[in-house]
């Protein structure tokens, strides 16, 4: 038996995926040396990087919203999208004086018969946070894992940080998925220690920091721990790096108000930090909102709204919740 550790974005130079033995000793830490396999992915389960997410053969054609969940009708989506041109949201969230860190243009990407992105079009500038929202199935852990590199899109063109996303890319990019890939065995400093050993990038001083505001057990077992607890050690493996992009996908989902709060400081005290571009998924602005320089939201597989958060605010005089709620009305 063994178990898998998508835990962070691996060095260029690891291939497919990292396993550990299940027969090791849970008092210590497996060594890379003594490891079998020669990588792991970024925080995304296995199933998300098999070969079911290789293009089709040939680009795909539009199909009616009704066959994505979450989009109703064709109609619904399209007048969401004239919903999101009347608010005075645009597709270009970049400037001339931000060099964007990531862009798609004209993006798709098709699971079988349901388009999961359909003609996405947005840059975003480095050093921002922007907030990535939509319901359930509006594919934003989609559009997350395009821009890491573990989905390949049916057609349209990627850039992050200058560069086609691939395996020589994802040592740049620190990727926290929804997926719980934890040992439960393990305990939580052994869990930071074991991933911190293959990072360079690694930064001690942000991980203590980390360390402070998620109020982390240490000599815990990771097993032993409530879903928001678990998420916090996630992110703090994902945020103790310095990379220059930091995807998030659904930190606040389903978690304790509580760790939604401790969650919130620590991104903030990463922006703090400087240098980082982050993309943050989430179908909930409760706690969020307060993060967002921008603003991006999904409907059916497509970008119906993106623009600067404060300038949204001005404009329509309400919350970004309640921005959002109108166009997806």
């Amino acid at each position: 038996m063994t178990r898998w550790y998508p835990l962070a974005s691996s060095p260029a130079s690891w291939r497919g995926s990292f396993t550990v033995s299940s027969t090791m000793r849970p008092t210590g830490v497996a060594s890379p040396a003594s490891s079998t396999g020669t990588g792991f992915g970024a925080a995304v389960s296995a199933a998300a990087v098999s070969s079911g997410d290789s293009p089709p053969s040939s680009p795909p054609g539009p199909m009616p919203a009704a066959g994505f969940p979450g989009a109703t009708s064709q109609s619904a989506v399209e007048s969401a999208a004239q919903s999101a041109a009347n608010f005075g949201g645009g597709e270009d969230l970049a400037t001339e004086a931000a060099p964007p860190a990531v862009s798609f243009h004209h993006v798709w990407k098709r699971y079988g018969s349901i388009e999961a992105l359909r003609d996405v079009t947005f840059t975003l500038p480095a050093g921002t946070v922007t907030g990535l929202v939509g319901a359930n199935g509006s594919g934003k852990s989609t559009l997350l894992k395009v821009a890491a590199g573990f989905v390949r899109p049916a057609r349209g063109e990627v850039r992050v940080l200058g560069q086609t996303p691939g395996v020589e890319l994802r040592r740049r990019i620190a990727f926290v998925a929804e997926v719980d890939p934890l040992d439960p065995w393990m305990t939580v400093d052994q869990t930071v220690r074991f991933v911190r050993s293959f990072f360079t990038d690694w930064d001690e001083d942000q991980e203590g920091e980390l360390r402070e505001i998620l109020e982390l057990p240490g000599r815990r077992r990771v097993g032993e721990l409530s879903k928001g607890m678990r998420t916090r050690v996630r992110l703090l493996l994902g945020l103790a790096r310095v990379a220059p992009l930091v995807l998030l996908d659904e930190p606040f989902s389903g978690i304790d108000p509580v760790s939604r709060r401790r969650i919130a400081d620590a991104i903030l005290a990463a922006c703090r930090r400087g240098g980082r571009t982050i993309l943050l998924s989430t179908h909930d602005l409760k706690d969020a909102e307060p993060l967002f320089d921008r603003l991006m939201v999904l409907a059916g597989g497509r970008l119906v709204l993106a623009g600067d958060a404060d300038e949204l605010r001005a404009r329509h005089g309400k919350s970004l919740e309640g921005i959002v709620e109108e166009v997806l009305a």
